[in-house]
């Protein structure tokens, strides 16, 4: 008899696999399968155990090695497991070779995503974006999920693209892709006239690490009702809102979260949305400063801008999220240098300022937390763009 797959109000038990490399220190270990087990509370699936392995590069044919896969196989058999996840994406061979071995459904960290994405978006727009990237990323892998799809009756990583679509040939598929990618450039067409026709004002984007506390910024400043909750991509759809601090009005957009190895089809299929990103004149980079790994979510930003070619926009990085962060005081007769955990927010404060040369703003959203120094900042950058850009349109000030 067939095994039904657990409904939407019962959660599936998921078990995660990742893979350590040499220069991976366990910091890094630990936040990144963190993060991935975050990823799977997001999808409404329970990380029950985590499997790694430290090796210089995945196998190429089951992605950890043959012991590995051995054990995961008896776990998963042993303890009632309905999906494993794997923090990579797997080739179309992977994929078949280890659902060979643990005869159960896989899932990997571009799927993964792609199914969060899935179940988030909102709009038509956000739902024609998201099926291109399913169907981008299904295309290869059609072989696969041809025979296996029939057995399934819903779950975690089959949203979106339907049975019928999938089991039809790669043609039919190739067609759908191209249908939606011409729906997506209307769409496009639409968004950047609505752009174009917002007038004079200034543009400020929030950007960041998913997770940071856009959202919630956005909500403060233009007092709307964005949504946002303490989960992994709360918003896809840009949202765009007439802020006026003082008697200066701009333009606010809070957009889309990055993420480590978002998965090059969204970047592509989600164009449209960072395009508010490319086309606005101020970044407002918010990061998580309780996050222990933050630094490196700042690099992940930088790098995804500087993908689109959006490094050299005016950038000023706010950090959020104070009354959250917690330090380790060291003692006084503690001799030994200072670590990450060991910082204080003022010496966060004056590292930051000395690597940017500009004044950082550490904030708290949700709080209310200095608000009127983070205000200041977006007024003065503001200001000092409208001027030179409307130099007879200032008697405003």
């Amino acid at each position: 008899m067939e095994k039904e797959y657990l409904t939407a109000d019962i959660k599936e038990r998921a078990v995660l696999v990742g893979i350590v490399s040499q220069s991976q220190s366990d910091l890094q270990t630990k936040e990144y399968l963190d993060e991935l087990e975050f990823l799977v509370n997001t999808a409404g699936a329970n990380s029950i155990k985590t499997f790694t392995q430290r090796v210089d590069k995945p196998n190429p044919k089951t992605f950890v090695g043959t012991g590995k896969i051995n054990e995961i196989h008896k776990f998963v058999k042993e303890n009632d497991i309905d999906i494993v996840i794997f923090d990579d994406e797997l080739s179309p061979s992977q994929l078949r070779n280890i659902e060979r071995i643990l005869e159960i459904r896989i899932l990997d960290r571009t799927n993964l995503i792609l199914d969060i994405f899935a179940s988030r978006a909102q709009t038509a727009h956000a739902k024609v974006q998201v099926e291109l990237a399913q169907y981008q990323y299904l295309m290869p892998r059609l072989t696969r999920m041809w025979s296996h799809l029939q057995k399934q009756k819903g779950g975690m990583g089959m949203r979106g693209p339907g049975e019928t679509e999938i089991e039809t040939d790669r043609r039919i598929i190739r067609d759908k892709i191209s249908k939606l990618k011409e729906q997506l450039k209307k769409i496009d067409k639409q968004m950047a006239t609505q752009r174009k026709n917002r007038g004079q004002m200034i543009r400020v984007a929030l950007v960041g690490y998913t997770n940071v506390g856009k959202s919630t910024i956005m909500n403060m400043l233009s007092k709307s009702d964005v949504f946002a909750e303490n989960k992994l991509f709360a918003t896809l759809d840009t949202t765009v809102r007439k802020v006026v601090i003082d008697n200066l009005p701009f333009l606010l957009s809070d957009t889309v979260g990055f993420i480590r190895k978002l998965p090059t089809s969204l970047v592509e299929s989600f164009k449209s949305t960072l395009d508010e990103v490319r086309e606005a004149d101020i970044l407002i980079h918010v990061v998580d400063v309780s996050h222990p790994n933050f630094e490196e979510q700042i690099e992940i930003v930088n790098q995804t801008l500087s993908d689109i070619d959006n490094s050299q926009k005016p950038t000023y990085i706010v950090f959020n999220k104070i009354d959250q962060f917690s330090f380790v005081k060291k003692d006084e007769d503690d001799l030994t240098p200072l670590k990450r955990e060991n910082y204080s927010l003022e010496d966060l404060r004056n590292t930051w300022m000395s690597k940017t040369n500009v004044h950082s703003i550490f904030i708290s959203a949700f709080k209310k937390q200095n608000i009127a120094e983070f205000k200041q900042l977006i007024y003065d950058k503001v200001k000092e763009i409208h001027i030179k850009r409307y130099p007879y349109n200032n008697l405003l000030y």
